[in-house]
């Protein structure tokens, strides 16, 4: 579903992530240190930062598609931002249909863009507040609909750029088992960097451990766990720590 060869990125000349290669199809999860380049990583996938190496979705590499191509077929859903206009929840999500309005003769909303604004708004639970003024909103409910405005653009790949950071943590699950779910039908990807380790592993079977701009290593939760690389990138024993504060919870 979407391949990288070799890819490198980064700022100002300098790669941050280096001769990045992998396969993804389903749900897979980067984790790492801070400053490892995992949101550089994911930049390059949504063509938001240039890459050098190869990006294909679905076999065709990037560089033969148009801006617009790769932007229908990749969403990304970050952590909240800081400000945000004054917008009803239906006319945000309706922001998620603005590349297939924008490729119409005229740029009015059809019945379909509605129709596919609806059932986002749906599927996250937010169809009865969408008249609500979107700073009128609790943090759980702001990033379901900036989700809803995701599913909007009914893409095939979905980016994720810590999006459970600030939400409590109902609404942390609640957003990874609809993204898992998600992810499961019509041949659907999510890609997800997130700093914590089990929600990491409650959305993916398989999980990327970087290190200084690269893979450390690509593979089975369960099997990275055992190997010890996610010690190697934490510096410390990740599950002792894990089985401490299980403990806490048997008492």
């Amino acid at each position: 579903m979407l391949t990288l060869n070799n890819v490198s990125a980064g700022y100002g000349g300098v790669d941050v992530v280096r001769n990045i290669s992998l396969e993804v199809n389903g749900c897979l999860s980067i984790v790492g240190p801070n400053g490892c380049g995992k949101t550089t990583l994911l930049k390059a996938i949504a063509n938001i930062l240039p890459s050098t190496g190869e990006i294909k979705i679905f076999g065709k590499p990037f560089k033969g598609m148009k801006r617009r191509e790769i932007s229908r077929n990749i969403a990304m859903l970050s952590q909240q931002p800081n400000l945000y206009f004054a917008y009803s929840v239906f006319d945000t999500v309706m922001m998620g249909r603005y590349l297939h309005i924008r490729s119409r003769i005229t740029s009015t909303p059809t019945k379909e863009d509605k129709e596919v604004v609806t059932r986002s708004l749906e599927a996250v639970n937010m169809l009865e507040d969408k008249n609500k003024d979107i700073t009128k909103l609790s943090g759980g409910q702001l990033q379901r609909v900036f989700l809803a405005r995701a599913l909007a653009q009914e893409p095939r790949i979905i980016l994720l750029d810590e999006p459970t950071n600030h939400l409590d943590l109902k609404c942390q699950i609640e957003l990874i088992e609809y993204l898992r779910k998600w992810a499961r039908e019509e041949s659907r990807a999510v890609v997800g960097v997130l700093h914590d380790i089990n929600l990491a592993m409650r959305l993916s079977d398989y999980l990327i451990v970087m290190k200084e701009g690269k893979i450390l290593a690509n593979g089975k939760a369960d099997e990275i766990i055992a190997d010890g690389k996610l010690n190697q990138v934490y510096e410390i024993d990740v599950a002792e720590y894990m089985r401490g504060s299980l403990e806490k919870w048997n008492k």
